[in-house]
């Protein structure tokens, strides 16, 4: 990665910053996804999708409206993921796990890429694209069930209850799940340095984690091409795409023992 000399600097003072932590953490937005192709929601409303408006895909009152049209839309982007790979970012992130055992990573993102990459501590604020669960909770919130690899152009029922199966994603209009946040929480409360990756920060309630764990006394790392809401918080800004900044900040630390 050929880097300007301000990239460069934070580079190394990140190295510096990770090389003494005893409790580094990661939050990845949207921008890790879009490396390895995967386009944001709206960006996915392509072709014969681009007709519809969000709330018609993607809210509870959508669901219960028109079950099938929101089962094809996700349908479709469950397809469009199986062929999308992880890039050199996810894969350096699961490598801090074998520096760092208790590292974790909080997501935004909704698709498998960061497991798929090797990380194990991953834990999912927005749920995760490729699982379904029943639409009635009825064996509690949630209530998973494997249908893995069905192809169905309506919801199939729930095998407990007869509910149409639904994402098990956040939809517009619905709360974070509670277990999530609470530990996302807890990780930036006691995380020493926070890697913020790829993400706005203008998303809530995620976005309020950076500044959480500031105030806690961790150091902020950001790593993104653009300036964002983080920006002004982070104590280190690296302006690249995590693809090519990861592996540089993995290689720097594996350079020097910790």
């Amino acid at each position: 990665m050929e880097t300007s000399p301000t990239n460069q600097r934070g580079l190394q003072d990140a190295a510096a910053l990770l090389r003494h932590s005893a409790a580094p953490a990661a939050l990845t937005g949207a921008g890790v996804s879009r490396e390895s192709g995967i386009p944001t929601f709206r960006e996915a409303q392509t072709g014969l999708w681009a007709q519809y408006d969000p709330t018609e895909l993607a809210t509870p009152e959508a669901f219960h409206r028109n079950p099938e049209l929101v089962w094809q839309f996700y349908q479709s982007r469950r397809a469009d993921l199986a062929a999308i790979q992880p890039n050199p970012g996810h894969y350096a992130l699961a490598a801090f796990e074998t520096r760092y055992p208790d590292f974790s990573i909080i997501t935004q993102n909704v698709d498998d890429l960061h497991e798929r990459a090797g990380s194990k501590n991953v834990i999912r604020l927005h749920g995760r694209l490729s699982a379904n669960k029943c639409s009635a909770d009825c064996k509690g919130n949630p209530t998973p069930i494997d249908y893995t690899g069905i192809e169905s152009l309506k919801p199939p029922p729930c095998p407990h209850c007869g509910a149409p199966l639904r994402p098990d994603v956040v939809w517009f209009n619905e709360m974070l799940p509670p277990r999530e946040i609470s530990l996302a929480g807890e990780i930036c409360a006691s995380a020493d340095v926070l890697l913020v990756i790829g993400t706005s920060g203008m998303v809530s309630p995620a976005s309020l984690l950076p500044a959480a764990a500031r105030s806690a006394g961790a150091m902020i790392i950001e790593i993104n091409p653009q300036i964002s809401e983080i920006s002004r918080i982070a104590h280190v800004h690296i302006a690249a795409p995590s693809g090519q900044a990861l592996p540089a900040l993995l290689r720097l630390l594996e350079s020097t023992s910790l």
